[in-house]
């Protein structure tokens, strides 16, 4: 059986660098998945993936609403939720 992942595949090169950083920080000790397809960059995580608006301004160096984060979303894996105006979670279950 294959692993299930999940997290957002992205179009913008800088935002997938910093989606990087920001998840490094917001899971710690999870093994994170990467790939750089040119016309698109995937972040994953096996089953839940966090990723929160300081850690993301920390590593872009600059103010950055999460909403901002959707334009350059081409596709995710798993199901998307915002938590608030300040926490994405990608996930698979929910937590109940």
């Amino acid at each position: 059986m294959s692993e299930k992942l999940v997290g957002p595949v992205l179009s913008n090169r800088e935002l997938y660098e910093a989606v990087i950083e920001a998840a490094e920080v917001d899971n710690p000790g999870v093994r994170l998945i990467t790939e750089d397809r040119g016309g698109y960059m995937r972040v994953q995580a096996p089953r839940r993936l966090r990723i929160t608006q300081k850690s993301l301004e920390e590593a872009l160096g600059r103010p950055f609403k999460l909403s901002e984060l959707e334009p350059s979303l081409s596709s995710f894996g798993g199901r998307i939720q915002f938590v608030g105006d300040d926490e994405v979670v990608f996930y698979l279950d929910r937590e109940d």
